[in-house]
């Protein structure tokens, strides 16, 4: 079973979607014992890094991702998802986040010849072998909507990364901790690749 996490943040019913149609058992829940008895965890999102962080206080899931995280379930984050794993946003200053990897997310530079925010297609540049994107070509397109983005401090946990009009460490993976600043559900048969890598990973060690 794979557990979304629900905390008001919208994006999750195309997040089960996808993940029923790849044929795994999901459910949307804010139940402490239900998350920590998954195989694998997702925290989608879109919206406001304060606002986020607010909500999964006010449901008491900030100490459950912490312990879901410290037991090694895999765990996804996508798009806010991503950006809330991190120790804080300019979206929201004086906001902190999980703090569950190190880095910063910064607002993407305004520029006259791009849109602000992000949303659209943009390939990815894949680097270090990142499991959720075994068995995918170099170059591989993904959508993205942000307008904000991930300055990772430790490089070496990046696995794919984008351009536009900076670069963006656009996925990110430590141990059992993984995250997309796109939208794999979104993302046509390349994102359904990497959600089912993720999936894969969840089975990781079953009998």
């Amino acid at each position: 079973m794979i557990s979304i996490i629900d905390y008001d943040a919208g994006n999750i019913k195309s997040v089960e979607k996808a993940i029923k149609y790849l044929g795994s058992d999901v459910l949307i829940t804010r139940d402490a014992d239900t998350i920590l008895s998954s195989n694998g965890i997702i925290l989608p999102g879109v919206g406001a890094f304060g606002d986020a962080m607010n909500r999964l206080s006010e449901y008491g899931l900030t100490a459950v991702i912490k312990e879901a995280v410290a037991r090694d379930i895999p765990f996804l984050g996508i798009c806010l998802g991503l950006q809330l794993l991190f120790d804080e946003s300019e979206e929201s200053p004086g906001v902190k986040g999980l703090s569950l990897l190190k880095g910063k997310i910064k607002r993407i530079p305004d520029n006259e010849n791009l849109k602000i925010p992000h949303i659209g297609w943009n390939d990815l540049k894949l680097s270090g072998n990142g499991r959720l994107f075994d068995g995918i070509p170099e170059n591989p397109y993904v959508y993205f909507v942000h307008s904000y983005y991930l300055e990772a401090e430790d490089e070496s946990i990046v696995k794919a990364s984008a351009e536009y009009g900076v670069k963006i460490h656009a996925s990110v993976e430590k141990g059992k901790l993984f995250a997309c600043q796109f939208h794999p559900e979104k993302s046509s048969d390349v994102g359904l690749r990497i959600l089912s890598n993720f999936i894969n990973l969840t089975k990781d060690g079953e009998e």
